[in-house]
């Protein structure tokens, strides 16, 4: 007898975040790992997507790109990424020009997307991991001294958005009345929206509390995950609505594909990154007096 779609949702649900738990804590290889999974899963979905609508960026370069990536946050060589990016986008026009089967600029345009949407941005997920105050110490590929500060901050975002798309759904069904994006994603709603939103800044707020951060730097946290968390749902809607695809695929039982159950984290990573790593953990004046 075959179980329930709403038991099924639940099961694979409860195991991908035991999955994504567990990494967070461990960082170094494990959560590398699974965020080379998500890419992986992620941009095959993607050109998947690219296809319905004429479009044929190359899986490969976009995979390559963000192994490359990958290694780059992983072993924090940031210095390393403009060159990567050039590189990159190199290799998409390249590919397109002599293998494409299709010599379209809008193929080199959408591969560069790819490796920019499905790779660097959820990437940002290694940088957030190890922020804080201690360097990582390699031996050999394995990396120890990682900091408990960025462990916090990964679960800090794993439950915002998760309580953020909940309650957009709750105040959705119980006072949506106004459409927040229509031609894209009809069901979403402004009551929905802010009441996901105000969710999402309330655990923040308490949570900086407990942190000891100042209000205003949890409320700004607060506001960032909500807003990013929703315009990243926005962008991946426009998306699939664009070629015509309702899920980017049905590879996660009960919950479609990987990009529509990552696709509130793509923005929010890296915008949070940034903001806790220039306003938070470190003094926005004193980074650009060391930048000049």
């Amino acid at each position: 007898m075959a179980l329930p779609k709403s038991i099924i949702r639940i099961i694979s649900g409860f195991g991908i975040g035991i999955a994504a738990l567990f990494a967070m804590i461990a960082g170094g290889i494990p959560l590398t790992l699974l965020c080379l999974v998500i890419v992986v899963l992620g941009s095959k979905e993607y050109t998947q997507i690219l296809k319905n609508k004429g479009f044929l960026p190359s899986y490969k370069i976009i995979i390559v790109s963000s192994l490359i990536f990958a290694l780059i946050a992983y072993f924090d060589r940031m210095d390393l990424l403009p060159l990567a990016i050039t590189l990159s986008t190199f290799m998409a026009f390249m590919w397109v020009l002599f293998r494409g089967k299709q010599p379209y600029i809008a193929n080199v345009a959408t591969t560069i997307l790819g490796f920019v949407y499905c790779g660097w941005f959820p990437l940002h997920l290694l940088l957030l991991r190890d922020i804080g105050c201690c360097e990582p110490v390699f031996n050999g590929l394995v990396k120890h001294n990682v900091s408990s500060e960025g462990a916090l901050y990964c679960l800090i975002i794993l439950l915002a958005v998760t309580l953020t798309d909940s309650f957009c759904y709750y105040s959705g069904i119980r006072f949506g009345k106004h459409k927040l994006a229509e031609v894209i994603s009809p069901n979403k709603t402004v009551e929905g929206a802010i009441g996901g939103s105000l969710m999402g800044i309330a655990f923040c707020m308490l949570v900086g509390y407990f942190m000891q951060m100042e209000w205003y730097q949890s409320l700004i946290l607060g506001l960032l995950i909500a807003g990013f968390a929703q315009i990243g749902d926005l962008c991946e809607s426009m998306i699939k609505r664009d070629a015509g695809v309702k899920d980017s695929s049905d590879i996660i039982p009960g919950h479609g594909g990987f990009l529509d159950r990552t696709d509130s984290y793509i923005l929010t990573i890296p915008v949070v990154y940034y903001y806790l790593q220039f306003f938070v953990c470190n003094n926005f004046i004193d980074v650009l007096k060391g930048l000049f």
